[in-house]
């Protein structure tokens, strides 16, 4: 039986990754694509781990072979998904997760309509700012003008947020976690018939609760404290000050 594919975007250091990671904990039968970049590794990332580095001539080589699903160039370097990461999924009757950002994932919704879309956003400015300068931190070096950077950055990436299917906000981690776990179970509930046995009901609740058109309430606060009008897209000036009671480790891409 063919896998769904499912799309997880977010604006860096939403924590995404994090929530990748445990999911494949525990939810069976989903492949991550590892993606191609240019950029160095940061810290003790390992080559063909949490990605596969190569230099910026080797990527332009894979884009005229058409080696890739989708690519984009993010922050001064090139990320991309290889086709083979689906025809492997595909092979194996497994789904396929794919970490891309919102370009991406404009890519891959355009060629594949029927992929689940998930976007992640962070509770607030704040939270965002203390989880990106823990990174930088880790990585032993904090740059205030990429930092700030970075966050004007995530803000017109939450701008996308209408164009996923589903939304999590990446406040509680337990909570995301499980919103996630839900939304695949969810999806292979609908799409392959698959069951879910006794917590039918409750996943199918937790599932749709995250719906775009269900989520109004809970991405309002959110959309607002990133100075998003949620009826119109419009946005006003942001204050990224410090919030040293902020300490939150889910400081990833």
């Amino acid at each position: 039986m063919a896998g769904i594919l499912f799309i997880i975007s977010a604006p860096s250091g939403s924590g995404k990754s994090t929530l990748v990671s445990e999911l494949r904990k525990q939810v069976s039968g989903v492949d991550f694509a590892i993606s191609w970049t240019t950029r160095s590794p940061r810290g003790s990332e390992e080559n063909g781990r949490e990605y596969n580095f190569t230099a910026r001539a080797e990527f332009q080589r894979m884009i005229d072979t058409e080696v890739f699903l989708e690519y984009a160039e993010v922050f001064g370097n090139f990320y991309g998904t290889a086709r083979a990461s689906l025809d492997e999924a595909r092979a194996a009757g497994h789904d396929l997760l794919l970490d891309i950002d919102v370009q991406g994932g404009a890519q891959v919704r355009a060629k594949m309509p029927e992929a689940v879309s998930i976007f992640v956003l962070p509770p607030n400015p704040k939270v965002l700012r203390t989880r990106l300068r823990n990174r930088s931190r880790a990585e032993g070096v904090v740059v205030e003008a990429e930092l700030y950077r970075r966050l004007s950055e995530a803000s017109k990436e939450i701008e996308n947020y209408r164009q996923y299917g589903y939304i999590l906000v990446n406040d509680i981690l337990d909570r995301a976690v499980a919103q996630l776990e839900a939304i695949v179970l969810a999806e292979r509930f609908y799409r392959n018939g698959e069951s879910i046995a006794y917590r039918s009901r409750r996943v199918l609740e937790v599932a749709a609760a995250c719906l775009q058109m269900n989520a109004q309430d809970r991405l309002k606060p959110v959309l607002e404290a990133f100075g998003i009008d949620g009826s119109d897209g419009s946005q006003r000036q942001l204050d990224f000050g410090d919030d040293p009671s902020q300490d939150d480790p889910q400081d990833d891409d």
